[in-house]
């Protein structure tokens, strides 16, 4: 079949290199413009469009999608292919190709609608998550479902580990329906939405007087983006990783114990790799040998 592709970053490098190997035509890859992704670097190109120029495959790089609305056009493919792009796609594009366009939705829709479906399904403590292959309509994930496949959320995965095996779910699920979305029907959404909202850095603060489970839901959908964090003498202190513990720490909560226990408010969390400002990750022990603690985190 031969395709638009439309994405952005890496969880939509896989499923770009598969529709590729299998043998799709790949007519044009639409991706973000070239920006500036790494600390102290100049501007980058985003990870598809790399991606895109090693397969030898032809690269618009629009401010807006509506801008490649005739390059679309003239590239005699027949269906477009959307993971992870990052802007809504406007009417005049979604009908200038004779079968639309599909997403891979990286949840179990009408269910996380949005930005961050991933994180938001972790942060709300969801039992399982998964990929929808979904007709693109001009709502906001609204449109109909060719196929889904769902999978539990692990009690210790992070929200990055989660994403690599949606990505490898949903690459084998876009594989397995493209060959169908010319004939097949897709299905309506069907229950209660929620909107997965993007994610922001103040709501990652951890507060130590909620409940162990809630604060752990927290650290693992922050990892690798945006981190959550707490402050420590008045400078802010990374958790990258933590796990819940039976033992109880005499004190408020964020008192943090010897041995790198910190007290929540039913019980306490054991922290096990954090970053100080301007430092590079590190063991909770390490840290704790080389940092005095004035209180409890989250203080100061």
């Amino acid at each position: 079949m031969r395709l638009v592709y439309l994405g952005t970053p890496i969880d939509a490098v896989a499923p770009l290199r598969a529709l590729v190997h299998v043998g799709h035509d790949v007519a044009l890859v639409v991706t973000q413009p070239d920006r500036r992704r790494r600390r102290g670097s100049g501007t980058d190109p985003s990870p598809v469009k790399q991606a895109a120029e090693e397969l030898g495959l032809r690269v618009a790089t629009p401010l807006k999608a509506r801008e490649v609305v005739d390059e679309v056009r003239e590239s005699g493919a027949e269906l477009g292919v959307a993971v992870a792009f990052g802007q809504l796609l406007p009417p005049a594009l979604l009908e200038v190709l004779p079968l639309g366009f599909v997403n891979l939705h990286f949840s179990l829709l009408p269910r996380w609608r949005g930005a961050a479906p991933v994180e938001r399904a972790m942060l709300a403590g969801d039992a399982e998550t998964g990929v929808c292959l979904m007709r693109i309509d001009e709502g906001l994930d609204t449109g109909a479902v060719f196929g889904s496949v769902a999978t539990p959320i692990h009690a210790e995965e992070t929200a990055g580990q989660l994403h690599e095996r949606l990505v490898e779910l949903g690459t084998e699920l876009l594989l397995d329906e493209l060959p169908k979305v010319a004939t097949a029907t897709p299905v309506e959404q069907v229950g209660e939405p929620t909107y997965a909202a993007k994610l922001d850095v103040d709501e990652f603060a951890i507060d130590w007087s909620r409940p162990s489970a809630a604060i752990d839901r927290v650290i693992r959908a922050g990892n690798p983006r945006p981190g959550a964090w707490t402050t420590a003498g008045g400078h802010r202190l990374k958790v990258w990783r933590a796990l819940p513990s039976d033992e109880a720490i005499v004190g408020p909560p964020g008192t943090v114990s010897g041995d790198g226990l910190v007290a929540t408010g039913d019980g306490a969390l054991e922290l096990v790799e954090v970053q100080p400002e301007a430092k590079a990750r590190m063991p909770v022990r390490a840290w704790l040998a080389g940092h005095h603690l004035d209180g409890p985190l989250g203080t100061g």
